[in-house]
């Protein structure tokens, strides 16, 4: 069980540090494709593009259950700056589910890719917990 608290406080800590952390969104470089076998999302990185600050941003990551077994998110972790709500039943094999996000630039004054961490309640061999992320970009 202390593996687990570790694990999970090592992505609170992480989300905390996406905040801050800012990185240069015109160089992105490219990302690798997911591998299905878990979930498969339709999008993993959106780019919200320009941004005012104080503007409110919605958007939507879609996933499929590609696992063999019903999979069912645990905890959501993101920036202060994010609102996530997800769905808290299960999702059976082959089923959809989405995360709505919305992204409040308010106290933001550069621009920054922000990290969204699922945490499911599903686990590896061992007990340690799956893990997916997913991110944004904007430019202010």
């Amino acid at each position: 069980m202390k593996v687990f608290q570790l694990i999970l406080l090592a992505i609170c800590f992480q989300g905390i540090l996406a905040c801050h952390t800012s990185k240069d969104v015109s160089a992105s470089e490219p990302k690798a494709q997911p591998k299905p076998g878990f979930v498969t999302w339709d999008k993993k990185h959106i780019d919200l593009g320009q941004v005012k600050r104080g503007e409110k941003r919605s958007m939507v990551f879609e996933f499929t259950n590609t696992s063999a077994e019903p999979v069912q998110i645990d905890i959501v972790d993101a920036c202060y700056c994010t609102t996530v709500d997800f769905p808290r039943g299960v999702i059976e094999k082959g089923g959809k589910g989405k995360l709505d996000v919305v992204f409040d630039s308010t106290e933001k004054d550069k621009s920054e890719t922000i990290s969204i961490n699922i945490i499911f309640k599903n686990t590896h061999e061992g007990g340690i917990p799956r893990i997916e992320t997913v991110e944004y970009s904007f430019s202010l």
